[in-house]
């Protein structure tokens, strides 16, 4: 399906609200544009020239609008269950001389993948979205794509993804280095955060039709990470039919995890 209309946002500076989202996205992840390269890196080795990719909870389309810009030949599907956030994407970015189309998606709807009108791509990327689904359905997801990735294709999370229990000295390191980090960009530098940035968008009289159906959308969900471990998603992903997973690049708990699906 289709991403909605933006309905009664007419009017709405979407440049500029993407703009702020990337400001304060990188105010929680610095090297939130390394990652991204990272994946591009993997694309480009791995793929040829002409592919088609998944941004799975895309959000705005961030990862799209910078996979598209490297990669010239490449073709894109951004698909979030977000109305705020797809207006935004359609409205900042468009559709990039028809290269990238904008689809409405609930993961955890049983049909979303039939909803992205194709049976198979070649790639598969998302970041920083996939902590909030509970292991069950991370599961699900996962042999989802495992049957949506091509052979030879790849998928990419790139997250922060806990250490195991038994590490308690590498789970402390990587708290307080988050948190030193989210200290110096919040408070130190004044950097707009997620809380700041909703609030301001809605004092935009505009956008309250797409916020009143975001809430809609959103009410039953929980408000704090689940966040399956890095051990739990390596293990999933070999379930789903990867031959090959691991950690292509890393800062402490901020991972890029590539799986490669059996040829």
């Amino acid at each position: 399906m289709v991403a909605p209309a933006s309905g009664g946002a007419a009017g709405i500076d979407w440049t500029t609200w993407l703009r702020r989202w990337d400001e304060q996205q990188t105010g929680y992840l610095p090297d939130r544009e390394v990652r991204f390269a990272v994946m591009f890196d993997v694309l480009e080795v791995l793929l040829p020239a002409e592919f088609v990719a998944l941004d799975l909870c895309a959000g705005p389309g961030s990862l799209s609008q910078r996979l598209l810009a490297r990669l010239p030949n490449a073709q894109c599907i951004a698909a979030d269950k977000d109305p705020v956030l797809l207006a935004m994407g359609q409205g900042a970015i468009g559709d990039v001389g028809a290269r990238l189309r904008w689809v409405d998606a609930d993961l955890l709807a049983e049909d979303w993948v039939a909803n992205l009108g194709l049976t198979h791509v070649d790639a598969v990327l998302s970041t920083t979205a996939l902590h909030w689904l509970s292991p069950d359905q991370l599961v699900r997801v996962y042999c989802q794509l495992g049957q949506l990735v091509r052979p030879g294709g790849v998928l990419m999370n790139g997250d922060h993804m806990r250490f195991a229990p038994h590490l308690g000295h590498f789970r402390k390191v990587a708290d307080e280095v988050k948190a030193a980090r989210r200290a110096d960009a919040f408070e130190r530098r004044g950097v707009e955060d997620w809380e700041g940035w909703w609030a301001a968008l809605a004092r935009e009289p505009a956008a309250a039709e797409l916020l009143a159906e975001r809430e809609r959308r959103f009410s039953g969900r929980a408000r704090d990470w689940i966040n399956p471990s890095y051990d739990f998603q390596v293990g999933a992903l070999r379930e789903a039919g990867f031959a090959e997973v691991d950690t292509i690049w890393q800062n402490v708990d901020n991972r890029v995890l590539l799986a490669v699906r059996a040829a």
